[in-house]
């Protein structure tokens, strides 16, 4: 058997120092240990599993493709129930996952999606009316605010009232619990989860956990009752999973439907609304990639077509490079390998963790030359494959929204610059002499700081 390059981990305050060193710089700690190690690897951890990180296209091809019982994923995304509840699609494995997955996936796909690219378009331009010439705003609370207000809208079908309105600012509230690298320490280290009252970080995120939950008991409650009447329609992702039936013909407990809903309000804004700030960012920050950018969408005229937008080369390959260049999640989830598995000709035993580095993959100069360098005509020179380019995981656990966050950068990118000639603020503007903003962990995922700003340079009449 072939002896695959490993690391020994070591113990006690050297291991937690690492571990710190991870959570406060995660690619700088991804990227010396890919240049000493290659990209295949494992780490050994003392009375636990090896863990094998790959960012090579060809493992990469064999673990997606693998059969579904070669793995358990639910296992290892235990650390976010505490997030998430116990019932949620992260956490599910074999026919179970199957089949919720298989019930969520219409409503972020095709007639559906389709659907809501106006209600984007709306919350957009509602959003922004707001901004104001020459005075800055922070780009992550604009995105946010819209990515939050549509996967509401998706999800429950409303965009207004007094529950809906309270529910959006819990659940950006909540979220901020770990808008730094400093408050991310809380999700990876379980002994700072205590309770030391409603001023603790971990108090005040309980308080606001358990109001959010009985908001959505509320809406549970009401909407059966709608639903029982006959009185609603059935479009919306809610009501199709308060309709769902297992093989037994029972539905969803009140419990399942929360962890669910969760699930979907996180996953659903939080990776977009960085991705979007990104995507602002990057194009303000290169003269050239804003210019042909309006020149392509100023070619569509005065009535945006959504579907000609969606289809726009250039938008399209700006927002691949900015998905590729900072991956909002710098890994797949680990895979727990439940059967022997030969991968790279290496072989490995039952209980072999499995993860795929997607920063990594994203920076193989191989594939990506000059990789720091964001240039979106590096997608209209070639095309990638599913293994080149994993933005959104893949296999059986590729992200169910990926084609709804897709339209739903191009559609806002598109509405915001039709409206606005934006500019980066001074300092943003000076750091061109310089260097480009780097990310920072937010939770699970990195981002653009939280104290990035723009101003609106003008309105375009």
């Amino acid at each position: 058997m072939k002896q695959i390059p490993t690391i020994k981990s070591t113990s006690g305050w050297l291991r937690s120092i690492r571990q710190i060193n991870a959570i406060l710089r995660p690619l700088e700690f991804i990227e010396k240990r890919t240049q000493k190690y290659g990209d295949f690897y494992q780490v050994t951890f003392k009375n636990s599993p090896p863990t094998i990180m790959t960012s090579n296209p060809k493992a990469i091809e064999e673990i997606f493709t693998a059969s579904t019982g070669t793995f358990e994923v639910g296992r290892g995304n235990k650390m976010l129930s505490f997030l998430v509840g116990d019932n949620s699609l992260l956490l599910l494995d074999g026919k179970e996952h199957r089949n919720r997955r298989r019930l969520l996936m219409p409503p972020f796909h095709g007639e559906s999606l389709q659907k809501c690219s106006e209600q984007i378009v709306n919350i957009t331009n509602k959003a922004c009316d707001r901004l104001e010439t020459d005075k800055p705003f922070k780009v992550r609370s604009l995105t946010q605010e819209i990515t939050m207000r549509v996967i509401l809208s998706v999800v429950f079908g409303i965009d207004s009232g007094e529950r809906y309105d309270r529910l959006r600012e819990l659940l950006t509230t909540l979220l901020e619990t770990f808008n730094t690298p400093l408050n991310s320490s809380l999700i990876f280290f379980p002994w700072l989860q205590k309770d030391w009252g409603k001023f603790s970080p971990w108090g005040r995120f309980l308080l606001l956990q358990q109001e959010i939950r009985t908001l959505i008991y509320a809406e549970i409650k009401e909407r059966r009752e709608l639903l029982a009447s006959q009185n609603i329609e059935t479009k919306d992702i809610f009501s199709l999973l308060l309709l769902a039936k297992d093989e037994n013909g029972e539905g969803m407990t009140d419990e399942e439907l929360h962890d669910e809903l969760i699930t979907l309000l996180f996953a659903g804004h939080e990776t977009t609304a960085s991705a979007l700030a990104w995507l602002f960012y990057w194009v303000h920050y290169f003269p050239e990639v804003q210019e042909k950018l309006r020149f392509e969408l100023n070619s569509l005229g005065n009535n945006l077509n959504y579907q000609e937008i969606n289809n726009l080369a250039y938008l399209n390959a700006v927002v691949s490079e900015t998905l590729r260049i900072y991956p909002i999640a710098i890994g797949t989830f680990a895979r727990l390998l439940t059967k022997p598995m030969s991968i790279m000709e290496y072989d490995f035993e039952p209980n072999t963790w499995l993860i795929v580095s997607i920063y990594s993959l994203h920076h193989r100069e191989d594939l990506y030359p000059n990789s720091k360098q964001f240039d979106p005509q590096r997608f209209l020179n070639r095309a990638y494959s599913n293994y080149e380019y994993i933005p959104f995981g893949g296999g059986n656990r590729r992200c169910i929204g990926s084609a709804l966050a897709l339209l739903e950068m191009k559609l806002v990118t598109a509405t915001i610059l039709s409206r606005f000639k934006l500019k980066l603020t001074s300092d943003r503007e000076a750091s061109r002499r310089h260097r480009p903003m780097l990310p920072v962990r937010r939770g699970l995922t990195i981002a653009p700081p939280s104290s990035f700003e723009m101003r609106v340079e003008s309105k375009i009449d």
